[in-house]
Order: C-alpha cells, then sequence, then structure tokens
C-alpha cells in the first residue's frame, strides 16, 4: 500500500486515471509518468475503488461515463472525500449547466472536455496542482 505511515514523507506522486478506453488510459499514463507520476489505472468502478483503498492519490482522472452516462461524478466525489487535497478532474461529452452542478457538488477541481487531448489534460492538470497547493482550501471547478 502506498498510503504514507504518520510522519512519513512521500517521495512520488501518485495518479488514478479511470476511463472505459483502453488507449486513452495508456495515453494518460504516459503522459503522467513523463511529468513523474506513478499511475494507477481502472476502467470502471469496482476497480477505481480497490485502488482507493490501496493507494494515497495526489491527482484523479475520471471520465464522466464509465458504463453508464454520469457514472464517474459520484467517484468523483468520493475520490474527493476521501482525498480533500487531491487534484480531482473529470472529462465530461459538455460542459452544461448541469455538468458545472455536478462538478460543484462532488468537489471537482476541473472538468475538461472529452475531446481534448490527454497531453494537454496532463499538462493542465499538473499546472492546477501547483496552484491548488498555494491557494486556500475552498476549490471551484474550472472548465477547460
Amino acid at each position: 500500500m502506498s498510503k504514507p505511515e504518520a510522519g512519513a514523507t512521500r517521495t512520488s506522486k501518485t495518479a488514478l486515471v479511470v476511463h472505459p478506453d483502453m488507449g486513452s488510459l495508456t495515453t494518460f499514463q504516459r503522459d503522467l509518468t513523463q511529468k513523474g507520476y506513478v499511475t494507477i489505472l481502472a476502467r470502471d468502478i469496482p476497480t477505481a475503488l480497490l485502488a482507493i483503498t490501496q493507494h494515497y492519490l495526489d491527482v484523479a482522472i475520471v471520465s464522466s461515463k464509465l458504463g453508464e452516462g454520469g457514472d464517474g461524478w459520484p467517484l468523483a466525489g468520493v475520490l474527493h472525500m476521501v482525498f480533500p487535497k487531491a487534484f480531482v478532474a473529470v472529462i465530461a461529452p459538455e460542459t452544461s449547466v448541469l455538468t458545472l452542478q455536478s462538478a460543484i457538488n462532488n468537489g471537482v477541481s476541473e472538468i475538461y472536455q472529452s475531446t481534448a487531448n490527454p497531453a494537454d489534460i496532463v499538462a493542465s492538470v499538473v499546472a492546477g496542482v501547483g496552484a491548488q497547493a498555494s491557494q486556500h482550501p475552498v476549490k471551484k471547478p474550472r472548465v477547460q
């Protein structure tokens, strides 16, 4: 388990990517690894929940549609509750009012369009992690 012991310091950053498409997972893993993250991959909610119990996460990137439309939002909410300091991003097909409402209700740090390039999402997430660390604890979701 990569959860740090009390008083211990972690040397590696850990990211969880939850997406139903294996090609997208591979691309995200490559890009996050290049940015210095140990990356855990999951294609569904049960695998993601297992990863949550076994690792301490700094970043989570979740597709809003894993099995059914919108089922990624509750997972993002769980990630936010378990890891309140983690940067939680959701990839959604649109940025409607309902999408923004879901992001706010689930404590999401940022929303990305599903048409966005994974490399651009990773670059934005890494920049957002740095910005989030320097801000106060109240998080407001941004749309990318």
